[in-house]
């Protein structure tokens, strides 16, 4: 493996994760509810945020499948991701123009960098295949979501400096000191992104005649084909639906954990001091989890980060303190970023090499329809019932049925298929 391809490329999870840590999980929710929603009535704040992450990942559901079949056709993962991280810091940035009141900019700009942030990982996940080979990759993914939590969490603990201490920084007030942090947030992702961009290198494909439209087009029929082919593989087909339904439940986790404590009376400074452990309790635990994948296997150490989530969800109904956030806080660390390393590194040796970034567009495709249903029946259910916590605990169905569809893939064969498919 080239050494400075794969420091490059860990670097983009330092440099995206930015975005996750404190615009997704941490700052922007609570800012979201407090300053941006403030005047909407009972939950509507939390509601009106899980429509908001609904919307973004039903748009990337409609654009990556296409991308990634384009940027196989083209040799071009590199350039649109680089493409897609642009888009996203500039919306995160520009979330500093969202005042009080202003739900709608805010959403609209949180829809934007959630397109450049997850539209930006299907390529990057796509690019595992170029520089690592199948018995390296599920180690590098772990890396990759380690480096990430160093990397997230060093500029949540910055964010909150400027947001808690505000007069230090020159600021006015905390809502001006929280505007400075998304700004750095762009800056942060721009920067980082720049070792892969120079650095890893894909396989090299022919050009193609007629520019990009020429691009469009093929990259249209292979989705078809896409479609018509993925029948050839059927672990890879099962896999997809398990994943489809265990990381809607991740996801939404992640999303809608904050705003539900903020919703329920939980101080800022206790959300934000415990998504900063989540973070540095994500870096140890992820590595941890290279290990315990090879002494249980990848598919059972995905079984006991899952059942984990699944009792953080249901203890997330009784949550009553900002105590309790910190032990559901701590606990979500421990399994995070071990269960989305062990899942894309499982996905990456079920695809073809050869059509890595159209299969992980086809499971972003698939997997951002889905991943639409978690969000929204929190919102749903949160609408209906007035009730944030029933809908927090509604969460727990989707890691149950992904956990009980995961025990019917055969991860060997899956394998097997997908070599066979590159003859």
């Amino acid at each position: 493996m080239n050494r400075k391809s794969i420091r490059g490329w860990l670097m983009y999870d330092w440099a995206n994760s930015a975005f996750a840590t404190t615009m997704l999980a941490a700052v922007m929710p609570i800012y979201y509810k407090s300053v941006a929603g403030k005047g909407l009535e009972g939950n509507m704040a939390e509601n009106y945020w899980g429509y908001t992450q609904s919307i973004g990942m039903l748009c990337v559901a409609v654009l990556s499948p296409v991308l990634g079949a384009i940027a196989d056709a083209s040799g071009s993962k590199v350039k649109f991701l680089a493409g897609f991280a642009f888009m996203g810091a500039l919306a995160s940035s520009g979330m500093a123009l969202a005042g009080e009141g202003d739900w709608l900019l805010a959403s609209i700009l949180v829809i934007l960098g959630t397109i450049g942030y997850s539209g930006g990982n299907t390529f990057y996940d796509g690019l595992l295949t170029d520089i690592a080979r199948p018995e390296d990759r599920s180690g590098l993914s772990s890396k990759g979501y380690a480096v990430g939590y160093l990397g997230g969490g060093l500029l949540l603990a910055v964010n909150i400096a400027m947001i808690q201490a505000y007069d230090l920084f020159g600021f006015a007030d905390e809502a001006t000191g929280t505007r400075a942090a998304f700004v750095t947030v762009g800056i942060w992702w721009l920067l980082f992104s720049l070792p892969l961009i120079r650095h890893v290198k894909e396989q090299a494909r022919p050009r193609v005649e007629g520019g990009f439209a020429a691009y469009v087009r093929i990259g249209f029929r292979r989705i078809a084909y896409t479609f018509k082919t993925a029948r050839r593989y059927p672990e890879l087909l099962k896999y997809m639906i398990a994943y489809w339904f265990f990381n809607d439940g991740i996801n939404t986790v992640i999303t809608m954990a904050t705003i539900y404590g903020a919703g329920i009376g939980i101080e800022t400074s206790h959300l934000i001091t415990a998504l900063l452990i989540t973070q540095f309790v994500g870096y140890p635990s992820t590595l941890l989890f290279i290990r315990i994948a090879r002494w249980m296997g990848d598919k059972r150490a995905l079984y006991l980060s899952l059942s984990i989530y699944l009792v953080i969800v249901v203890l997330g109904f009784f949550m009553s303190s900002a105590l309790h956030f910190y032990i559901l806080a701590f606990m979500v660390g421990l399994v995070q970023g071990g269960s989305q390393a062990i899942s894309r590194s499982l996905y990456a040796n079920l695809t073809p090499p050869s059509r890595s970034a159209e299969f992980f567009g086809f499971l972003s495709l698939s997997s951002k329809f889905s991943s639409v249903a978690g969000p929204l029946i929190f919102a749903v259910v949160g609408t209906m019932t007035g009730s944030s916590r029933i809908a927090i605990v509604s969460v727990a169905a989707f890691f149950i049925v992904g956990m009980l569809l995961l025990r019917f893939v055969d991860l060997e064969k899956g394998a097997r298929e997908a070599m066979a498919g590159e003859g």
